[in-house]
């Protein structure tokens, strides 16, 4: 996986001047949109077009450097307007494009490159299961996106949760695992810079359907799942294994992440203060290519 991203960062290079769609960039990865932008977020730590875009002004930057004039440059790399460019130029660098020109000035952010590196030889446990089609079934809302720490939107959907509400999702749960879960779905484009909302659910899983209104039902499909065990603080080393299992774990195994809710549950331990047992359970289908 890493010498296919090497490979796309040298196919966006070549195209920072063209009219770039995301989609086509995934296309040309051979894997759905949705499993290589999280991917390279998580490898990278920004959004695909967060990248190119700072590409593309560093670009600018040089040609500015170089004597082009304002005009051509903003063009060049698909602005509609000099007023734009100016702006995103400003907010990108600090500084005008005139400031670049008149002053020698200038900003860079190199293309990128991805190398292998071994973190401390410590392997990964997971399995692979194949689980028929099912429901979430709980209560669920709209929370903040959040990769570190306590969502204190999530306690509080937790502590909404009603006797009456438990006793029937207790008595719908009929598959494995046989644990309370946590889901989530849904969530904004921008969610990978942890600006957007997702829905969150807690429930279990059910083949049922029939299912009141103090409840809400999410159909999930068919697949395959990866799943994995984790131990210690919580929630860090849950947050710690789900980063994990984007930057290190996917782009190394034959596996692609699909856009279905993913879930995990969690059982503290009685003796040890915030210490916990938790599985984080991601649907995956083999790569094609």
């Amino acid at each position: 996986m890493l010498n296919e991203l090497n490979h796309v960062i040298d196919y966006i290079e070549e195209r920072l001047t063209d009219d770039l769609s995301l989609e086509e960039i995934s296309e040309y990865a051979g894997v759905s949109d949705y499993h290589f932008r999280k991917i390279f977020f998580y490898i990278s730590g920004l959004t695909l077009s967060e990248y190119i875009k700072n590409r593309r002004l560093s670009e600018a930057s040089m040609d500015l450097l170089h004597g082009e004039k304002v005009t051509d440059v903003a063009f060049k790399y698909g602005y509609q307007s000099i007023d734009g460019f100016t702006r995103a130029f400003k907010k990108w660098s600090g500084f005008l494009p005139s400031e670049v020109i008149k002053k020698g000035i200038s900003k860079t952010f190199p293309k990128l490159s991805f190398v292998i590196t071994v973190k401390g030889g410590i392997n990964m446990e997971f399995r692979i299961e194949e689980k028929p089609a099912f429901n979430l079934v709980g209560v669920s809302k709209r929370v903040p996106m959040q990769f570190e720490g306590v969502n204190n939107e999530i306690v509080k959907l937790a502590e909404s949760i009603t006797d009456e509400q438990r006793e029937e999702m207790h008595s719908l749960q009929n598959m494995e695992p046989y644990e309370i879960v946590n889901a989530s779905y849904e969530a904004d484009a921008n969610f990978l810079k942890e600006e957007g909302d997702l829905t969150h659910l807690i429930g279990v899983l059910t083949t049922e359907n029939q299912v009141s209104d103090l409840l809400e039902k999410v159909p999930v499909d068919a697949y395959t799942w990866a799943v994995f065990p984790n131990e210690g603080p919580f929630p860090s080393t849950l947050q710690e294994t789900m980063a994990k299992v984007y930057s290190e774990w996917l782009p190394s195994s034959n596996y692609e992440v699909i856009n279905a809710p993913a879930f995990s549950f969690t059982k503290m331990d009685k003796d040890k203060k915030d210490y916990a047992y938790s599985e984080v359970w991601i649907p995956v289908r083999r790569k094609t290519k």
